[in-house]
Parts: structure tokens; sequence; C-alpha cells
């Protein structure tokens, strides 16, 4: 299973990003789907996350300014990015927990990240 993640940029304090993370390989379900970022120095932290039964959690720092969708169908993550903030500046991770077949546990998967910086 790889999940390749695209869509990070520069951009100006205020502006926006979408974040896409294309899931692919042998997979019979797709439990939840997420982003994950880390800044320098920081240790990596949830931004949204959404299950397969459609509940959806974000972290405080990004409520009301950041929408996770997932398009089930081509087993893709969006992240869209408004408002954004200097301190949204971080390397964001993809996240995906897998079936591999109907009698295996979730395995986890991450993506190799995609850099999103925010200049004030």
């Amino acid at each position: 299973v790889q999940l390749q993640a695209s869509g990070g940029g520069l951009v100006q304090a205020g502006g926006s990003l979408r974040l896409s993370c294309a899931a692919s390989g042998s997979i019979f379900r797709i439990n939840a789907m997420g982003w994950y970022r880390q800044a320098p120095g920081k240790e990596r932290e949830l931004v949204a996350i959404t299950t397969s039964g459609d509940s959806e959690k974000y972290a405080d720092s990004v409520k009301g300014r950041f929408t996770i969708s997932r398009d089930n169908a081509k087993n893709t993550l969006y992240l869209q990015m408004n408002s954004l903030k200097p301190e949204d500046t971080a390397v964001y991770y993809c996240y995906a927990s897998v079936l591999l077949n109907s009698r295996s546990l979730g395995r986890d998967y991450w993506g190799k990240g995609t850099q999103v910086t925010v200049s004030s």
C-alpha cells in the first residue's frame, strides 16, 4: 500500500492550499485516513482524521479553518486549508489504517509528507 500526498507549497498568511493523498495497492478497505503534521523541533501531531463511519476529528488549532474530506471510490483524501497562519508551517503527512483483506487487522501506513510553508 502506498500513500502519495501532493498539494503542498508556499503561501502567504491568510491564503489557502488543498492537499491530496491517494492510496494505492492491495486495499480491501480503508478504516481511517487523516493528516498529521510535524514542524521543525516539534513532535508529529494530528491535524484531522476521518473514519469509515464518516466521523471527523480536528485539532483545536485548525477547527473552522481546515476541512477534511474523502473520496472512497478513489481512495483519496483531501485537506482544504483556509486562513493559513505561519504556525501552520510544517511537513504534512498522510495516514491511513488499511485492511488488506476481510480477515486482517488494520495496518498503519504513512505517506512521505508534503511541505507547507506559510509566510507572514
